[in-house]
């Protein structure tokens, strides 16, 4: 995986997204300090995150629905945040 500074990608946004949507490269962008604090990515790789974590999200309803409890509504839930 490569990675720039964010000064090296906003120089050079158009070549980054080019590198990112042609060639399918994954660029990670970083501060000074060396932290690394975004990611640009192709679009199929953030649509297979996002099936990913739907899943994810899927198995933890399932969990959560089949502990034993009291239930509530979505409408008692919703009064009790104040919403």
């Amino acid at each position: 995986m490569v990675r720039v500074t964010a000064t090296e990608a906003r120089e050079h946004f158009a070549d980054t997204l080019n590198r990112v949507s042609y060639r399918g490269e994954r660029i990670v962008v970083c501060r000074r300090g060396g932290k690394d604090v975004a990611a640009v990515v192709p679009m199929d790789d953030l649509a297979l995150l996002q099936k990913l974590e739907d899943g994810l999200d899927h198995e933890a309803i399932q969990k959560a629905m089949a502990e034993p409890g009291k239930r509530v509504s979505y409408r008692t839930f919703r009064k009790t945040l104040g919403l």
